[in-house]
């Protein structure tokens, strides 16, 4: 029974954000508000929604490990797994607004929650400091956006009042199912665990953080086999910056107690989020897209982290093994991969200029 709670918990959360995230757009253009506002709000916060309803709801059940393993673990998905399941559909461009604005600040959000949980615990002075950062982050965007903001006639922002209460309708439908859905997911998470035998950490790392990141996953490759391959990167970056500065912040702050944060979160997760961050640098810098082969390396990663967070919640004797081969062949290669990617941008970029000036 356990098992069918938590997959309809599951359900109930995509189901519930995809309907909030509906209702809130069309709610929203209906008093007038530009598709970009929506999209940098509404919608933005909606795709998040799964993890602050899981969040929200295992900090204030004092599952503390929950809340930060989702996050973590949802961040390290979005990265590893989204953009590399992405990418296996065609190449992925970047935007160069994104290389330039956006990953610098996920980077920076990573790195300060990382800072900010050296100390073991995350009290409500660090979710205050990571929500001025949003804050700080919403001020650098929003004077180049708002300029973008289209007209729209005032017949567009009429609408007849049972128009409104069914929008309306649907943003309390969906926050109800959100709610439920995370209360399932979170009580299942929970049962796992101890069936298992295994912390609760690592069911908010795995299972949890794949869970509530399935708005994003099926965000992405919808988006890939539509040809609308961009839309993947920003939904991912995006989504990373909000679990942080939003999400996780909000959840600090409300929370009744302080989050305690595992040594092996400080020690391991953590750092891992901070490097699929930085790995996006050399992968987004060169070409400004994310190709095919380098999504398979995320894939790869990925699924080399979950397994060594199954063999090292079994304790498993072969650990040691796995991790000199992790070290001594994916490591390397990773490094021979961008560097070699690197140094044929270089030399296309090189043609380029050769040629430019011979036209010139």
């Amino acid at each position: 029974m356990t098992v069918i709670l938590f997959l309809v918990g599951v359900v109930l959360l995509v189901f519930g954000a995809d309907l909030l995230v509906r209702g809130a757009a069309s709610l929203a253009a209906s008093m007038g508000v530009s598709s970009l506002i929506i999209g940098l709000t509404v919608v933005a916060v909606g795709t998040s929604s799964p993890e602050i309803a899981v969040s929200l709801q295992a900090a204030f059940q004092g599952q503390g490990a929950i809340t930060l393993g989702n996050i973590v673990g949802s961040n390290i998905a979005n990265v590893m797994l989204i953009l590399g399941v992405a990418a296996m559909f065609g190449p992925l461009p970047v935007d160069r607004q994104i290389f330039r604005r956006d990953l610098p600040v996920m980077i920076g959000a990573s790195l300060l929650t990382l800072l900010l949980a050296f100390d073991r615990e995350l009290s409500r002075v660090d979710g205050v400091i990571m929500l001025l950062g949003l804050l700080g982050y919403i001020w650098a965007i929003w004077p180049r956006e708002a300029t973008q903001q289209t007209a729209v006639s005032h017949h567009h922002h009429q609408q007849h009042w049972r128009g409104v209460v069914l929008q309306l309708a649907m943003v309390v439908g969906g926050l109800a199912l959100l709610v439920l859905g995370a209360n399932w997911l979170v009580d299942g998470a929970v049962a796992f665990a101890s069936w298992f035998g295994v912390s609760e950490l690592i069911i908010g790392l795995t299972i949890v953080a794949v869970g509530t990141s399935l708005p994003e996953i099926a965000t992405s490759v919808i988006a890939g086999l539509r040809g609308e391959r961009d839309i993947a990167v920003g939904n991912v970056i995006g989504s990373n910056i909000l679990n942080l500065l939003l999400v996780l912040a909000l959840t600090i702050v409300l929370s009744p107690q302080p989050i305690a944060v595992p040594v092996e979160t400080v020690q391991l997760d953590l750092p891992v989020m901070v490097g699929a961050a930085l790995v996006c640098l050399p992968i987004f810098f060169t070409r400004r897209m994310v190709s095919q082969r380098e999504g398979s390396l995320l894939l790869v990663y990925y699924l080399s982290y979950t397994l060594y967070l199954i063999l090292s919640a079994s304790q498993n004797d072969e650990l040691p093994l796995y991790n000199a081969v992790v070290g001594l062949v994916l490591v390397p290669l990773t490094v021979v991969l961008l560097v070699v990617r690197a140094l044929r941008w270089l030399g296309e970029e090189r043609r380029l200029r050769q040629i430019t000036d011979v036209a010139e």
